[in-house]
C-alpha cells in the first residue's frame, strides 16, 4: 500500500527514545511543510482543477495536524522552536526532474513518498512509545497520511501514463531508501 522499499530500522527508534522532544517538534514542522507543499502544487498547476481541489483538502488537513501537534507540545510543556531540518526532504526534492510534465509527476510522487514514510513512522511510533496518549495520537494520524500518499500517486497519473508513473515511483522509492540508509541527521521524523 505504501510502496516504500525499506522499513524503518531500530536506529530511528533509538533516536526516538533518546530525544522524543526533537521528534515531536520536527513533526510539527513536517505538518507545516506538508501544507506548504500542497499549496505550492495548487499555484504551480492551477489549470488542473481536480489537483487543486485535492490539494486544498490536504492543505486543510495538514494545518489541522499542525495545530494538533502544537497543542500536544503545549500540553507537554515543550516549546515549539526552529530545528535544523534533516537533509531528507532536500535530497528527495533534488531528484525532481526539471522539464514538465516530468516535473509534475516527480513533485507529486516525492510528496507521496514523504507521506508514505510519515505514515509508516506514525505506525512505528504508535507501537513503540509507552505513552498511551501519544500512541493513540499517532495511530489516529495513520489513515490520513495513507490517504494523502494515495492521492499524490493517483494525481501523478494525470500527467503521465500509469506505467510510467509506477516505474518512476519505484525509482524514487529506491532513492528514498538509500537516503534514509545513509542518513546521519539528528533525531527527526525523517532522519
Amino acid at each position: 500500500m505504501l510502496h516504500l522499499q525499506s522499513e524503518t530500522d531500530c536506529r530511528w527508534l533509538a533516536q526516538v527514545d533518546a530525544d522524543l522532544e526533537a521528534i515531536l517538534i520536527d513533526h510539527a514542522h513536517c505538518e507545516k511543510k506538508a501544507a506548504g507543499t500542497a499549496l505550492n502544487l495548487i499555484f504551480a498547476y492551477v489549470e488542473h482543477t481536480e489537483l487543486c481541489r485535492q490539494m486544498t483538502e490536504i492543505v486543510n488537513e495538514e494545518l489541522e495536524h499542525f495545530h494538533m501537534v502544537l497543542d500536544l507540545l503545549e500540553k507537554r510543556g515543550v516549546r515549539f522552536r526552529r530545528l535544523t531540518p534533516s537533509a531528507y526532504g532536500r535530497k528527495l526534492n533534488d531528484l525532481v526532474r526539471k522539464a514538465e510534465p516530468h516535473r509534475a509527476v516527480d513533485r507529486l510522487l516525492v510528496a507521496g513518498i514523504i507521506e508514505a514514510r510519515s505514515c509508516e513512522r506514525f505506525q512505528k511510533l504508535a507501537e513503540h512509545v509507552e505513552d498511551r496518549e501519544l500512541a493513540v495520537f499517532y495511530q489516529g494520524l495513520f489513515e490520513s497520511e495513507a490517504r494523502h500518499h494515495s492521492t499524490y500517486t493517483r494525481l501523478a497519473r494525470d500527467f503521465a501514463p500509469p506505467e510510467e508513473v509506477l516505474a518512476r515511483r519505484d525509482e524514487l522509492a529506491a532513492a528514498e531508501a538509500e537516503i534514509l540508509a545513509s542518513s546521519d541527521d539528528p533525531p527527526r521524523m525523517h532522519s
